[in-house]
């Protein structure tokens, strides 16, 4: 019997896609290169990343396919209610980058709050005490109430990991989180959350009612030297809104991984702006993180052997 054919779309780490490799006929080929369609047409599978966009229509054209799995966390880019009325299986791997993000988030909040310089060459007393006086950093953590919008797998570590550096932490969620999960944090409504936090990292879900979540309102009640932090996704936060806020406040500060559109082109609002600082999609570019994701491919294989996957998605977020 033939093998079933998956089209690997994006990067995957060499020791999934060998693995899977093994099992299927695996070819990778993106979504918007010659012979991309011939292949959808007879593909049992494919195993996306972030850039992939599964819609009503890829689904439609492939009329053999069983399973999408996201090398990833959210399922933004595909259509799960398109995929669900057509018997198709959607995998992610909900939990691969977690650790990843959390470090990267704890680097964001550091390199706002502690200003720093390395030195290349000796320097004089006179500007050792300069730099010394010059690099001083106005508080520490454990003087700044942390606020986590979004108390799920990422931001209850990032509760964890502020607690042990001795920050007050403040939180909303949609849902209500069990005590033992709080380290400590405190519930708060989100209008609160903006008004108290000195640092505010935004870790929500990627259901539609999120869309813009942190706007103009959001930012009339945020405190005029706050950081904001985005390592969620750059639909939650209006670009346009914040740009304002940057600019009418000189002390806050803003630290966004991610964007709306990825890449960003050069009518982006906030570029540049000296308080915002722009980064390329980094959170989850660990190599432990990048393996993890990767290893969606098992979940595909139980897929097209007739098991039940691991890691199946939940019904369309509203």
């Amino acid at each position: 019997m033939p093998r079933p054919l998956v089209i690997q779309t994006e990067h995957l780490d060499a020791a999934p896609a060998a693995w899977l490799a093994e099992r299927c006929e695996l070819v990778k080929k993106g979504a918007g290169e010659a012979g991309f369609a011939e292949l959808l047409a007879r593909a049992d599978g494919l195993v996306i990343r972030t850039y992939t966009t599964v819609d009503a229509a890829m689904v439609a054209a492939g009329p053999r396919l069983k399973v999408v799995g996201r090398a990833g966390v959210g399922l933004d880019n595909v259509d799960l209610a398109a995929c669900a009325a057509r018997g198709v299986v959607v995998c992610n791997t909900p939990d691969a980058n977690s650790t990843a993000v959390v470090e990267y988030v704890l680097a964001l909040m550091l390199d706002a709050t502690r200003p720093r310089v390395s030195l290349a060459s000796p320097v004089s007393p006179a500007e050792w005490k300069r730099l010394r006086a010059e690099h001083q950093a106005a508080r520490q953590l454990c003087e700044m109430t942390l606020g986590i919008w979004g108390m799920g797998r990422i931001g209850t570590r990032v509760a964890r990991a502020a607690a042990g550096l001795g920050m007050k932490v403040v939180y909303n969620d949609l849902h209500e989180v069990p005590v033992e999960r709080r380290s400590g944090a405190e519930p708060v409504s989100a209008a609160e959350l903006c008004a108290q936090a000195d640092v505010l990292t935004v870790h929500v879900d990627g259901r539609r009612s999120n869309l813009r979540l942190v706007g103009a309102a959001a930012f009339a009640a945020m405190k005029k030297d706050v950081l904001l932090i985005n390592a969620a996704r750059g639909f939650i936060v209006d670009a346009g809104a914040l740009a304002g806020f940057l600019r009418a406040n000189a002390g806050a500060q803003a630290a966004l991984d991610v964007h709306e559109p990825e890449p960003f082109g050069a009518d982006y609002p906030l570029l540049g702006l000296p308080n915002a600082r722009l980064l390329p999609h980094l959170a989850s570019c660990t190599a432990t993180a990048q393996a993890n994701m990767s290893w969606v491919v098992r979940d595909v294989w139980r897929v097209l052997s007739g098991e039940t996957p691991e890691f199946a998605a939940a019904p369309e977020l509203e």
